[in-house]
């Protein structure tokens, strides 16, 4: 394992769940997601439509179309209900996810379209990032993580009903939530399940509603879930490619049904 898919590895297992556990606080809903009001779709669309036509780096079309998501969820989030926000944000990262398919779809070339499969695979190889793309997703990580940590007591008390966050309070927290994924998706890829069965998994472990100990323990099992995923599917050799994220899934969900079970 070379230093940076390491220092990968790290943030995705960190920002994933950290944005994950927001979510679900910031809408008192344990099936709140990053990618359920379409910022991962977003982000895919925007590395699909760089990869694709070569305007811009994978970590800036992410970016770019991150934010539009975000703002679209922005104004969205100012004039409809929870309940309501959560329906639409399906429904728009289904259509984002359609427009991503048909960039895909319609590349010009094989090459470009093995590399953007590679990148969606989550396989931490992080052929083509350069420099930039690294500076700048660890800016938009440490802004991310920067807000999520000085926002931890006004969620852990508006999850708890102690206040009431305005809908104008719950579109900026969205917007430092996309700084988190957008630091991770943007140069790995994709990756499922982290976001919501790691949050998920705390809460049950720890019964505290305080948020900053969940940022811990779904950071702490984020890492060392990626982390095992990592070295099975890079030096265990199974004669098949295994996308990170499928992996991932394959390996967790036995392991999580245990306490899932147990509390039922």
């Amino acid at each position: 394992m070379n230093m940076l898919s390491l220092l990968y590895v790290v943030l995705s297992g960190i920002a994933l769940p950290i944005g994950g556990i927001q979510m679900q606080y910031l809408w008192r809903n344990q099936l709140g997601d990053v990618y359920s009001l379409g910022l991962g779709s977003a982000a895919c669309l925007g590395a699909a439509a760089a990869t694709m036509t070569g305007w811009c780096s994978l970590t800036v079309g992410s970016f770019i179309c991150s934010l539009i998501c975000t703002l679209v969820c922005f104004f969205v989030t100012l004039r409809v209900s929870t309940q309501n926000l959560i329906t639409f944000g399906i429904l728009f990262g289904t259509f984002i996810g359609s427009l991503g398919t048909i960039v895909v779809t319609n590349a010009p070339n094989g090459d470009l379209l093995k590399q953007y499969y590679l990148w969606g695979a989550a396989n931490f190889n992080l052929e083509g990032v350069t420099a930039w793309d690294v500076v700048f997703s660890l800016s938009l990580f440490a802004a991310g993580l920067l807000v999520a940590l000085k926002a931890a007591k006004i969620l852990t008390a508006h999850f708890k009903g102690e206040i009431e966050l305005s809908n104008l309070k719950k579109s900026l927290r969205l917007l430092a939530i996309m700084f988190l994924v957008t630091s991770s998706v943007s140069i790995c890829g994709p990756i499922g399940f982290i976001s919501l069965g790691i949050p998920n998994l705390s809460r049950i472990i720890c019964k505290s509603t305080d948020i900053r100990k969940h940022y811990l323990i779904s950071s702490a099992m984020g890492v060392g879930l990626l982390l095992v995923t990592y070295l099975v599917v890079n030096h265990v050799n199974f004669g098949i490619y295994l996308p990170i994220s499928a992996t991932m899934a394959i390996i967790a969900l036995p392991l999580m049904a245990i306490p899932f079970l147990k509390k039922s």
